[in-house]
């Protein structure tokens, strides 16, 4: 038997010992036979990494098909307002970084959750005395994808549940369920404009929910609740005591008939964690730049969430420190024509999309009110031959090159989304492909029921 003294560091001037003894085989000591272990690999995935699941790429790839070659290919699926080049961003916001990388100050690191000077650019930009910000109420994220990672995080435990949209985007069910938490849907309503469905919401809540997730305005529905409407969804959560995380990235990208309402402002006591970012608004997703402002008028989340998100922030130690710096002159400085314009260019699009798509026999297009999308439905009894909206999808990029996502992806099967960002000849273009081929399987009632009894 050997015996070795170990120091071990530690405060003031006498560090422990520890006294180890050790069995020895004479010079030399085998570990893996000490431990009762033959060495061998077992290297295996993590049980995180194999409940981590997007069902929009699951089911995208599963789409084995290509595109009839005779017709160039339409994407409507991406939600990436950049992919065309006919939405650049604005000349001061490029500028601003340029300005910022040529001064070489933001090449080191910044705190985890943000320059303080950023934070305080941010909480002055979103202030308002119905929804007052200071700078330590604003975290920042990589993206507003790490925003919502960061809020559930910190909202909710293994084991409790969330409340979830439907449909809805798809980000959420994935990052829940890779946390071992539970996800449960509540009801969108497309006959009412996509409002939610207050007394299912109510319905699904119970001891272990631990947050309602509001996307307004949403995607995949391009909707924007109303200020009554929101007041109802903050009743709900105000008599259940669930606090709201509210994905706001599309706030403000509202068409002129309709107004954005910050569901924060509209609360006096329901704690909000309000997820955002530079993405869609401003034209930059390939940014990474997002935040968290936590709205707190009752001292509810208290020190402890606002600790729990500074601490989950150090993992990754905080967002694009280039475009942090440059984050207060594109906020204040960005001028108002440039948000006006793509807001015309959106509402115009949409306009089109609509008025051509509800007149095709067997769509049922929902008028979207902002964001970037639109929802159709599929009256898929009169389209017999195809067994729902991942078929239907398929075979329009197999016969027309048109490809729009299923709604299958956003659990809401037998409708599909048309992003309205392409440009204008595009949508056109598309929407008479969509006619083409709808026209091509379109059975009426009795068409349908002699298919059906062919079967």
């Amino acid at each position: 038997m050997d015996s070795y003294l170990i120091q071990v560091n530690g405060p003031g001037d006498h560090a422990p010992l520890l006294d180890v003894h050790l069995k020895t085989n004479g010079n030399s000591m085998s570990l893996g036979k000490m431990k009762g272990r033959k060495p061998r690999w077992a290297v295996r995935a993590s049980e995180m990494s194999k409940k981590t699941f997007n069902p929009v790429r699951a089911i995208v790839d599963s789409m084995k098909v290509e595109p009839n070659p005779k017709k160039a290919m339409i994407s409507l699926s991406l939600g990436d307002p950049t992919v065309f080049g006919n939405l650049p961003t604005n000349d001061e916001v490029t500028r601003a970084v340029k300005e910022v990388l040529d001064s070489g100050r933001y090449n080191g690191y910044a705190p985890s959750v943000g320059y303080q000077s950023c934070r305080e650019a941010v909480a002055a930009y979103y202030n308002c005395p119905e929804a007052p910000l200071e700078a330590q109420d604003v975290i920042l994220t990589s993206g507003c994808s790490q925003a919502i990672e960061l809020a559930l995080a910190v909202l909710a435990n293994p084991g409790q549940n969330i409340l979830v949209p439907r449909p809805g985007f798809s980000l959420y069910k994935t990052l829940a369920l890779s946390m071992g938490i539970e996800v449960k849907l509540y009801n969108l309503l497309p006959e009412k404009s996509w409002e939610i469905d207050l007394k299912h919401l109510e319905s699904l809540v119970d001891e272990k929910t631990a947050c309602l997730i509001v996307n307004n305005p949403s995607n995949p529905c391009g909707s924007v609740f109303s200020k009554s409407h929101l007041q109802k969804i903050l009743a709900v959560a105000s008599r259940q005591c669930v606090p709201i995380l509210a994905d706001e990235i599309y706030g403000d990208m509202v068409f002129a008939d309709c107004k954005y309402e910050p569901i924060a402002t509209l609360s006096t006591n329901v704690p909000i964690l309000s997820c955002g970012g530079l993405a869609k608004r401003w034209l930059v997703p390939g940014w990474r730049m997002g935040w968290i402002l936590i709205h707190d008028r009752r001292d509810i989340f208290g020190n402890e969430i606002r600790d729990g998100l500074l601490r989950l922030s150090q993992r990754i130690l905080g967002p694009c420190t280039i475009v942090q710096g440059a984050l207060e002159r594109i906020l204040h400085q960005t001028p108002p024509e440039f948000y006006h314009n793509t807001l015309s260019i959106l509402k115009s699009n949409a306009d089109l999309c609509y008025a051509a798509l509800s007149a095709i026999p067997g769509l049922q297009p929902v008028r979207p009110a902002g964001a970037m999308y639109l929802m159709v439905e599929i009256e898929m009894e009169h389209f017999p031959e195809f067994e729902n909206d991942v078929e239907f999808t398929e075979r329009l990029i197999s016969e027309q090159s048109v490809f729009c996502l299923p709604a299958t992806c956003f659990e809401y099967p037998n409708f599909f989304r048309v992003v309205i960002t392409v440009p204008e000849e595009m949508i056109l273009e598309a929407c008479s492909r969509i006619q083409e081929f709808c026209e091509m399987h379109y059975q009426g009632a009795e068409g349908a029921q002699d298919l059906e009894c062919d079967k």
